[in-house]
């Protein structure tokens, strides 16, 4: 014969709550992977035959492995070491450390989010708010361009519309991967930000340890050839002219060749 159990209604919720996240991480995350997948590869078949700048296999690397590929760079291995000498600080407490930048730094590109979501998202906006004209491609320089090289587009800094409009604008040429600040760093912007190739910094950052790790990724990324958008004054301009020039992306850049 049958006979009921009773438990109390806080146990009840522990375990709704737990057999939802099993559900999300065991059925719902893996078959949203599988399907994003699918389309992920249509998509990367359908952009490659009209880009002039192929999306890089460095781009359609998984997240986990660039950030174990950056953890395990030598540059940044003997960062690690040092600071842990000079700060007396264990080092498995600094690798933690370096892990935490990298998960802040690297970003979650994803093709389909990229050249269908956002793409749609950018010319709506765009196009609704301006009058938008390319006034000139220079196509055949972009022909002329070897598989080996790594096309760094460079632009003044006028509003927060420039991320939209430049990756709008420049979404036949190639997948531009950019530097974002700490404004954007909130729920859901963040994940949103890093599908469409983009990287955190924290500006003005005197972390010395913190800029190894970022300098090492932007190495890795401009290595790899993945097309960088970069605003040399380092912020907005606020009267539209040009500010002085904060070059410390494109060092980062030139220190990998």
């Amino acid at each position: 014969m049958a006979t009921a159990v009773l438990v109390p209604f806080w146990f009840f919720l522990v375990l709704a709550v737990l057999a939802a996240w099993a559900a999300y991480d065991k059925l719902l995350m893996p078959a949203l992977r599988w399907f994003m997948a699918g389309r992920t590869n249509v998509v990367l078949e359908e952009v490659s035959t009209r880009l002039r700048i192929s999306v890089r296999p460095f781009q359609r690397t998984r997240r986990q492995i660039l950030i174990h590929r950056l953890l395990g760079d030598p540059k940044v291995q003997t960062a690690v070491e040092q600071y842990a000498a000079q700060s007396k600080v264990p080092l498995p407490v600094v690798l933690a450390r370096v892990e935490g930048y990298a998960r802040e730094i690297v970003p979650a590109f994803n093709a389909y989010l990229y050249f269908r979501i956002g793409y749609w998202i950018g010319r709506k906006i765009a196009q609704g708010l301006y009058r938008v004209r390319l006034g000139f491609v220079d196509a055949e320089a972009l022909k002329t361009v070897p598989e080996n090289a790594t096309v760094v587009f460079v632009m003044n800094h006028r509003s927060n519309m420039d991320y939209i409009l430049a990756g709008y604008l420049a979404a036949d040429q190639a997948a531009l991967s950019y530097a974002v600040g700490e404004w954007a760093r909130i729920w859901p912007l963040a994940a949103l930000i890093r599908a469409m190739g983009a990287y955190f910094v924290r500006r003005n950052s005197k972390d010395e340890l913190y800029r190894r790790v970022l300098e090492r990724y932007i190495a890795m990324a401009t290595q790899a050839g993945v097309p960088q958008a970069v605003f040399p004054e380092g912020g907005l301009t606020r009267d539209g002219l040009m500010r002085e020039p904060r070059l410390g992306v494109v060092d980062y850049m030139l220190r990998g060749f």
